[in-house]
């Protein structure tokens, strides 16, 4: 069986597109061989900035002849009907075949499509994988029609037995396929000859070559970690960095070079962004000191003077750079020492965040009135997270976030620290943003579990009052992340909170935010709010006042917050279809409970906790309390995970149901307590007495928190409800006795329901 061998070589490919190229590549071209019949053994592709290669191994020589039979129209159709059949079908009549059938005669072809060699197969399918490339971007070049990512120079298509190789004949837009490739650039540009995979990649190598990315990213991890060591340093490990350099090279050769001692004093997080995002240079870091020290760049070539040459470029380059970043640095700390952070954050008052919701100087009073409620919650001073949501943004106007934008919050902290505020709130103004995945580590300090709650919340209450929510697969504002965030925030934490309470918080920060900036606009004279209009409106058509009875129990200034409509009021609103309306509070909050707790879902189930066991705590109340709904959640996992859960949830089940029926038959409702003294049965009295005490035992364990203990007590009523229903028939011809043995029912049904709403549970 045949092997082939794949080269499109063309001129450098963006190293972000490499592995996904080679990808396509074998996915495309492996599933058309097989849909015409050509199956093989096994494949696999490489990429290097200059080739995409794939190889193939155990490939059929032929396809198989396939044979298939098709059902016609009757026998005495219309000759239309007929004629279209046999064109379908690429057959004569006299090539029909009449068969009886149930319903009378009909005409039956026999469809035969005999085998192709593999060469034709391959030719078909690897033009049209060409043409139909998937590139992101692409580009034509000279007079041809064909479409790369970057002018394609050559093809190898080669298939190989072990009597010899042969060249798959094609051609496109005037690139015919062959058996020769070429070498590293300028170390082997010499045309190769190739007749199998194994041969051409030990050519390649010859030829100065590494096709395997992954050997590419080892030999690079590799020898900057030898060179490091020799000077008693460490490489700072950048897998996407590591995999992006490994795609700008095909021949790595690893130089370690030196950062000028004047720029040594820079943040390390500033020198390793900058080297990383302008030069694609490694940092290398004192592991002493914590300080970068050096660097690591990765030529393509080796040199007569072992790259000395190479690396002087590189740090006259370097050293332009980090002067404009040390430049930056020391204007940003004259600043902060000598004002504070007022002006950067006046600055901020002319950056809208979003048109209905304000500027940025705005949100930040929003986040710091958020931060101080939400501080006690946390076990953290109100007065210093309020302080740390006021400056956590600052640093937007810094020059060096404006430089680079992914180091904003890093370089708060710096800047916080330099003018003398708490530590804590200097921390806070670097781990507000956190969590930014699930993978991210979450902030633990009180101060920036605050301020990261307040930050995420505004974002979520805000974009929720005027409507702009998730959609499907669409997510512009990145509300799920925020969402997963507050809950990471919440359990990692431990914090007890009804997030019904800190929604409000958010939307009563935002309804004052907007109500000022109503009472401003019309102050300074200017008409009435437009139908695009910027301000959110907190209105309400029934009173016509602002919407305020939400406002978690305390009275603000009227003159501030209801703007009656008419000559004697502070505003004349404009007509209703002209404002952003909220009515009710409890629209929104609800909303954006239900939209955490299908985050929670997704959070869980990652976790292993069934989604009919979350459904089951969620019905409960207090399910805006994150921590004791996850706390349920795992105490009923493990409980339906043990011997008495599934079983006891059958008992339950099976009560229910009983009871259902009953009450549906009856038109009555089945629980005003059942008496002792209608037992009849020993089995019957047992559960009377195992209810009574597994009732308490519940409701003390929940009231202490304590669910695990809960799950145990429920669990204690498995046998008694099992030795019920097995010596006692519910509907008995006794109509007081049946009535007090469905109220009994009624009974099992409310003392398990205080652990879950348990009828959601599957079993």
């Amino acid at each position: 069986m045949p092997d082939l061998l794949i080269e499109l070589f063309s001129e450098e490919i963006p190293a972000r597109m490499q592995a996904r190229a080679a990808e396509d590549l074998k996915k495309r071209m492996t599933d058309g061989l097989v849909e015409a019949g050509l199956t093989y053994a096994g494949a696999h592709a490489l990429s290097t900035p200059r080739r995409l290669t794939l190889a193939m191994e155990g490939l059929l020589e032929h396809s198989p002849t396939v044979r298939e039979e098709r059902k016609g129209p009757k026998v005495g159709a219309p000759d239309k009907a007929i004629e279209g059949f046999l064109r379908g079908a690429g057959l004569t009549r006299d090539q029909l075949e009449e068969r009886e059938t149930p319903k009378g005669a009909v005409y039956f072809a026999l469809i035969e499509k005999p085998g192709r060699p593999a060469a034709e197969i391959i030719a078909e399918v690897l033009e049209d994988t060409i043409r139909n490339f998937p590139w992101s971007k692409s580009m034509r070049w000279g007079t041809g029609s064909l479409r790369w990512v970057r002018p394609l120079q050559s093809i190898v298509c080669l298939l190989s037995k072990e009597d010899g190789a042969e060249v798959v004949p094609l051609n496109i837009d005037g690139i015919a396929s062959g058996n020769t490739t070429y070498g590293h650039r300028f170390m082997a540009p010499d045309q190769i000859i190739v007749t199998g995979f194994d041969d051409y990649a030990a050519k390649l190598k010859r030829a100065h070559v590494v096709l395997d990315p992954a050997e590419r990213e080892a030999a690079i991890r590799q020898e900057a970690t030898n060179q490091a060591f020799a000077s008693g340093l460490e490489v700072v490990e950048d897998k996407g960095l590591l995999a992006e350099v490994a795609g700008l090279v095909e021949w790595p050769v690893v130089l370690m070079g030196a950062i000028d001692d004047e720029f040594l004093a820079l943040p390390p997080e500033v020198l390793q962004t900058s080297m990383k995002e302008h030069q694609k240079f490694f940092s290398v870091r004192n592991p002493k000191t914590g300080r970068i020290e050096k660097f690591i760049t990765v030529a393509n070539r080796e040199t007569a003077d072992n790259g000395a040459t190479i690396l002087a470029g590189n740090q006259k380059v370097l050293s332009a750079r980090l002067a404009d970043a040390k430049f930056f640095w020391e204007n940003d700390l004259r600043t902060v020492t000598e004002q504070g952070f007022e002006p950067w954050v006046a600055k901020l008052g002319n950056v809208t965040f979003h048109n209905k919701l304000g500027t940025q100087a705005a949100r930040i009073d929003r986040i710091a009135a958020l931060a101080r409620e939400i501080a006690p919650v946390v076990g953290a001073d109100a007065d210093l997270a309020e302080q740390a949501a006021r400056v956590a943004k600052a640093d937007l106007s810094s020059e060096m976030v404006y430089e680079f934008p992914e180091l904003q919050g890093l370089m708060g902290r710096y800047y916080a620290e330099a003018a003398g505020l708490p530590q804590d709130v200097a921390n806070a103004c670097e781990a507000h943003y956190s969590p930014l995945g699930p993978s991210d580590d979450v902030p633990t300090e009180p101060v920036s579990v605050a301020v990261a709650l307040a930050d995420k919340l505004d974002t979520l209450t805000g974009f929720w009052a005027i409507d702009e929510k998730p959609t499907g697969s669409k997510d512009p504002f990145a509300l799920r992340r925020a969402a997963l965030g507050v809950i990471r925030l919440v359990l990692e934490n431990d914090v007890q909170a009804r997030l019904e309470d800190l929604l409000s918080y958010g939307l009563l920060s935002l309804a004052i935010d907007r109500a000022k900036a109503v009472k401003a606009y019309y102050q300074a004279g200017n008409p009435e709010v437009p139908s695009d209009s910027v301000f959110l409106n907190f209105w309400s058509a029934e009173t016509g006042e602002f919407w305020s009875e939400h406002l978690v129990g305390e009275k603000f200034d009227d003159g501030l917050l209801h703007f009656y409509s008419g000559e004697a009021s502070i505003v004349d609103y404009p007509s209703e279809d002209q404002l952003f309306s909220i009515l009710k509070r409890n629209d929104l909050v609800i909303d954006l409970l239900s939209f955490f707790h299908d985050r929670l879902k997704v959070f869980l189930r990652d976790q292993g906790i069934r989604h009919d066991v979350i459904d089951a705590c969620i019905a409960m109340d207090g399910n805006d309390d994150l921590t004791l709904l996850v706390k349920r959640a795992r105490a009923l996992e493990d409980f339906m995970k043990s011997e008495d859960g599934p079983n006891l949830l059958q008992g339950f089940k099976r009560a229910n149901n009983i009871l259902a029926q009953a009450e549906e038959k009856d038109g009555v409702e089945y629980s005003y307590g059942a008496d002792k003294k209608f037992a009849e049965d020993d089995s019957e009295i047992a559960l009377f007495d195992a209810l009574a005490q597994s009732e308490g035992a519940i409701s003390s364990a929940i009231e202490a928190e304590d669910f695990a203990a809960a799950m145990g007590s429920m669990a204690a009523l498995r046998a008694p409800v099992d030795a019920f229903f097995e010596a006692v028939q519910v509907n008995s011809d006794n109509e007081v006795v049946r009535r007090n043995r469905l109220n009994l029912l009624s009974q099992i049904r409310k003392v398990c329901g205080q652990v879950a709403d348990l009828t959601r549970i599957e079993g």
